[in-house]
């Protein structure tokens, strides 16, 4: 049994189409589908699985992407309950932490300083985290972290402000990932403005870069596509100085390939055509060939390098429906010399995706269960995968029934 009607993303479009005035002929001749399309994915019978038709709806109808897809999923297992539990502290740290970087008089320190090296030490465990995928362990770390760099932000001046401003940008870019991957889209935006406003005071055009990347992130979690796009241009004009220069900065070729991505992807979702998204695709794929087959810019939370463009590739096929050519599109790349659960979790998740498109249902229980045995919360809490999951259901994968029912229990999709 898959999710109550009641709950079913269906109900949701529905309601949606219902509000904006719509026939289910009005909405199936704006999105090229036909009324019985809609029909069916109102009443459950096909799952939205794709980003592109779903933001799509949602332009359409006028309603938020996040709202569409049910989310915040408050899953009980695999630490869901825990996760959740520290959203208020962190909504409170990162309130304060913006009212500080913002010069708002009136404010005092929460508590006293500690040492730059202990906050270098808890930033640095908890990027750990976000690349292990693990976002309870993202989640229960920031609060009080955040708290603790805004009160060196506060106190401290000189290089030791410097160091705590620069962590603080670090810090808010893994509150994004993990508020975007949690479901709350709102905060997972404060905290990337929280970043945006370190970055500001420290003036230092790869953390500005850096933070465009997290800002594209927040918003392409949101359906916001064109904006998404508008940031990676405008991050893109500024760091060509650098990424251009005869000898430029490996950091400043990586965030230049990174932004490509986040603009491949909008593109992908349906802020331009399946010709763009490729092309952008290709550019980071000559700045990650560039850097060569070692290269991984964990430093920068980005991953950028080869299988990170491969990880892209893979979603933005599905996206565009050419999964084939979104699987083969960075030939010979190895994933698991990717140096992120997190990404690598993200691409067999999208690799799932394609062999579905593909018809080879089989494959695409098998590879997303594999990902849930590694990284459960994560694979569990992805819209996608969810999903996925719902399509599967329906169709029916016999040889891979109990998979597929661990995954549906996993997901808490079965009442």
């Amino acid at each position: 049994m898959t999710e109550a009607t009641d709950q079913h993303i269906g109900t949701r479009v529905r309601i949606a189409r219902t509000a904006s005035g719509l026939t289910q002929v009005e909405m199936a001749g704006f999105l090229g589908r036909s009324e019985h399309w809609v029909q069916d994915i109102e009443r459950g019978r096909l799952a939205l699985d794709r980003y592109s038709v779903i933001s799509s709806i949602a332009d359409l109808t006028d309603v938020d992407v996040v709202w569409l897809l049910g989310q915040p999923y408050r899953l009980r297992g695999d630490g869901g309950s825990l996760a959740h539990a520290h959203i208020p502290a962190l909504r409170t740290a990162l309130r304060r932490a913006g009212l500080v970087l913002s010069g708002h008089p009136g404010l005092t320190p929460q508590g006293t300083p500690l040492a730059t090296r202990d906050l270098h030490a808890r930033t640095a465990a908890a990027n750990r985290a976000r690349q292990a995928a693990d976002l309870p362990a993202v989640a229960v770390e920031l609060p009080l972290l955040i708290e603790d760099l805004t009160t060196a932000i506060m106190t401290e001046g000189g290089r030791p402000r410097g160091e705590a401003l620069r962590l603080m940008a670090d810090a808010a870019r893994t509150a994004r990932m993990c508020l975007n991957q949690l479901g709350y889209p709102d905060l997972a935006w404060v905290a990337a403005e929280v970043a945006a406003g370190a970055a500001t005071v420290l003036d230092d055009p790869l953390v500005r870069a850096a933070v465009a990347w997290d800002r594209c992130g927040a918003l392409l979690h949101q359906g916001s596509l064109p904006e998404a796009v508008a940031v990676a241009e405008a991050a893109l004009r500024d760091l060509e100085p650098l990424a251009a220069a005869r000898t430029p900065e490996p950091q400043a070729l990586s965030m230049r390939g990174a932004l490509h991505l986040r603009a491949a992807v909008a593109f992908a979702r349906g802020a331009g055509t399946s010709g763009d998204a490729w092309a952008r695709v290709t550019e980071a794929l000559t700045d990650a060939d560039r850097l060569g087959p070692d290269w991984h810019d964990v430093e920068q939370q980005t991953v950028f390098g080869r299988g990170t463009v491969a990880v892209h590739a893979a979603e933005v096929g599905v996206e565009v429906e050419e999964p084939d050519t979104g699987l083969t599109k960075v030939p010979d790349a190895d994933i698991s010399s990717v140096p992120s659960k997190e990404r690598r979790t993200h691409y067999e998740i999208d690799r799932a995706r394609a062999f579905e498109r593909m018809g080879r249902l089989p494959a695409a229980v098998a590879t997303l269960k594999g990902a849930a045995s590694s990284a459960p919360y994560y694979v569990y809490a992805d819209p996608m995968s969810r999903a996925l999951v719902s399509t599967l259901a329906l169709k029916g994968v016999p040889s891979q029934a109990s998979a597929l029912s661990s995954l549906v229990r996993g997901m808490e999709l079965a009442r």
